[in-house]
């Protein structure tokens, strides 16, 4: 099987399902420690996204996560249920004028992590790509 998903309640404590649902993927995939530590940081920022943003902490929605394996690299999908957002105009968490914002930084993390990010359905659904070979 290449492919693997789960549906988790907007609760911030989930969080520690897809830690483990990543970890899983880890051992069943055989991944590197370089690409499952970049994993473990971009998906997780980006649940915690869903759940925080996109759900609004609403635990009668639900953060869907799926990821397939591809030949050379593993695809990951996060979709919320809310309403979306502009991921082409966001703020620069590194101008001096947000250096010191305590937010701001997940999407930042999530594309020096991966090797692609996508938003989709108006950024509802973030697609993550880690090339593995």
């Amino acid at each position: 099987m290449n492919s693997i998903s789960i549906s988790v309640p907007s609760l911030s404590e989930n969080i520690r399902m897809i830690e483990s649902f990543i970890d899983n993927a880890k051992e069943q995939f055989s991944l590197n420690d370089d690409i499952y530590g970049n994993i473990m940081i971009a998906v997780t920022e980006s649940v915690n996204n869903a759940i925080r943003h996109g759900n609004k902490g609403d635990s009668h929605k639900n953060v869907n996560l799926s990821l397939k394996l591809n030949d050379g690299s593993i695809i990951f999908w996060v979709k919320d249920e809310g309403d979306g957002f502009d991921h082409t105009n966001l703020p620069d968490p590194t101008a001096p004028e947000n250096i010191d914002k305590p937010g701001g930084r997940g999407i930042f993390l999530m594309k020096h992590l991966s090797d692609e990010v996508n938003f989709r359905d108006e950024g509802c659904t973030v697609e993550l790509i880690f090339y593995i070979n």
